[in-house]
Order: structure tokens, then C-alpha cells, then sequence
């Protein structure tokens, strides 16, 4: 990887969010989960978010800070509480509920342009589901405006909080394009595109909205790649440990693929890597790992060296 000296900004953009089970709280949101991978990966994350003057936000900004990791980007709203998922055991697994505004839906744009304008990322990460609320639509424009470098949608479609406008403002605004089989059946039915097969459909949205790239995971069949001229790149699961849970998988996956693009590796190697890494955490409790040990085998893979680039 890089050089420690060497500042490698990416800026993520969205919600955090607790995990709220029967038992227990776990800070979690796919910018957060994304922006910690990327830390031990070595590069500098910038979580762009909103949480509310509580005790998610005290935890978040300690763990962020014993990660070595900037914390410029998170707001403190005084009047909102942070994102909340209530998780509930049902007789066939766990429900979800996601709580409607939060802290995070109130992302300040100015804010956001100012902190843009500092860092000058190399790329930005988004999602779909912090784009449910007019301010926080706002703030990711801002951010858009305030920087040319690189976008990569993560698409997280959750019920009730996607509709037809985000979807085909997100795709606009995108460079690369993650998500899974479900998430690519669901978006070509609603924007009506064409084709019959999963590839088809992946190439008419390319075409339609200029992407570079999408990605599509497929659980444990891997995941496929196909770019703007129409080649197709599939990677299986080279490695499978115990099965733990699939949560966060995605997660990994997208942060190797930012890893990949920002260290060069070809288009091949980064699926296979991402799509590694993706199974790795299938195999630990929840999105991220308690220990930097879990990096270590995937930093010697890559890297020749059982070192992150952290200092």
C-alpha cells in the first residue's frame, strides 16, 4: 500500500447508524463500515454524516479517534437523535426497522462544501439511503459540486426509504456502481430497462447513464463485473472459512473495489480481492472485525507485508 506520509482522502458520505438488538448496540451504516476497512487498509477516510449531541455519537467519535481517523466530517445536530435500526428477532431470523428522521437525514450542505474544498478527495462513496431527505440530498450535491473525483454508488435499497428519483438521480451522478442481483432486477423493473438477462440489463444502465463500471454481488457465487465496453469479469469465492453471518459483506466488498482503483490493480484482480474479502467477513459477528488481526492475512496477500500502512 501507500506510503504512511502519502494522504489518500476518500470521502464516504451518508448514514451511521446503532444497531439496536435485544441485547446489545453495534455502530454500524455502510459509510461507516466502508470508511473503517479503508482505514486499516492505510488510506485516510472522510465519514461524512450527522449524528445527535448523544451516546452513539460518543461512541462513534471514540472509536473513529483510536482508529486514527478524521472525524472533521461528523456533524453534531442538537435537536435529533442519531440513526437507530431496530433489529427484531422473528421465527425466521431478524426484522428490521430503520427510524425515520435522524440526525443524519440533516446533513449540512455548507458544511459539507467547506470540508470538501479542504481535503480534495481522490473519490467519493455514496449510498441511496441517506438521499431519503431533502437537506441531506442537498449536502451530497454540495459535495459533488465542491469536487471532481471519482463517484461510487453503493446502492442500499431499504424498504420504504428508495424511490424512482433517487435511484435515477444516484445513477446520474455515478462513476462506479455496486449492487446486488436483487438491487439490479428491482432498478431495471422501476426504470424500465431493457433486456432479459441480469447482463443485458446491467449494459443498457451503463449505456443510459454513462458508467465506467457496475458490480453486482451474488452471495456465495462471487460477483461479476461488467464494464462500459461490454466485457464481462466473474470472480468466485476462492476461500470460504466458517459461515458466520453475510452481515457487512457488501461493506468489504466496496472497500477493497476503492482500494483497487486507487492503487491501480486491474479490474480482475480488485473483483477477486473484493470479492475475498467479502467472504472474510462472513466468517467474524457482525460488519467489522474486533481486531486488526483480521486485516493482516489480506494486507500480506496484497502487499507482501504483514503491515498496514497506519502509523
Amino acid at each position: 500500500m501507500q506510503n504512511t506520509h502519502e494522504k489518500r482522502v476518500i470521502a464516504l458520505f451518508g448514514e451511521v447508524l446503532a444497531d439496536v438488538f435485544p441485547d446489545r448496540s453495534v455502530l454500524g451504516g455502510a459509510p461507516f463500515n466502508v470508511a473503517r476497512h479503508l482505514r486499516a487498509f492505510g488510506f485516510d477516510p472522510l465519514l461524512i454524516t450527522r449524528t445527535g449531541n448523544d451516546e452513539i455519537r460518543t461512541e462513534l467519535l471514540e472509536t473513529m479517534t483510536g482508529l486514527g481517523m478524521d472525524i472533521r466530517g461528523v456533524q453534531n445536530d442538537m435537536t435529533r437523535e442519531s440513526g437507530k435500526v431496530l433489529v427484531r428477532m422473528t421465527g425466521s431470523g431478524h426484522g428490521f426497522e430503520i427510524l425515520p428522521d435522524r440526525a443524519y437525514d440533516r446533513i449540512h450542505a455548507g458544511i459539507v462544501h467547506m470540508i470538501a474544498l479542504a481535503v480534495r478527495p481522490e473519490m467519493i462513496y455514496f449510498g441511496t439511503l441517506a438521499q431519503r431527505s431533502e437537506a441531506s440530498r442537498r449536502a451530497l450535491t454540495a459535495l459533488f459540486s465542491s469536487s471532481r473525483a471519482p463517484r461510487m454508488l453503493d446502492v442500499n435499497l431499504r424498504k420504504p426509504w428508495y424511490d424512482f428519483s433517487t435511484i435515477k438521480r444516484s445513477l446520474k451522478h455515478a462513476d462506479i456502481v455496486k449492487m446486488n442481483e436483487e438491487e439490479l432486477r428491482l432498478i431495471s423493473s422501476m426504470l424500465r430497462i431493457s433486456g432479459k438477462t441480469p447482463e443485458e440489463h446491467a449494459a443498457a444502465l451503463i449505456l443510459r447513464f454513462n458508467l465506467q463500471r457496475i458490480l453486482v454481488t451474488c452471495g456465495d457465487n462471487g460477483a461479476w463485473q461488467l464494464g462500459r465496453g461490454g466485457r464481462k469479469m466473474q470472480a468466485t469465492v476462492r476461500k470460504k472459512g466458517k459461515f458466520i453471518d453475510s452481515v457487512g459483506a457488501g461493506d468489504g466488498f466496496a472497500a477493497v473495489l476503492i482500494a483497487g482503483a486507487l492503487q491501480e490493480w486491474d479490474d480482475e484482480l480488485t473483483l477477486a480481492r473484493a470479492t475475498d474479502f467479502a467472504a472474510g467477513i462472513c466468517t467474524i459477528r457482525g460488519a467489522t472485525p474486533y481486531h486488526e488481526d483480521f486485516y493482516a492475512p489480506f494486507l500480506e496477500e496484497w502487499t507482501g507485508s504483514r503491515q498496514s500502512c497506519i502509523s
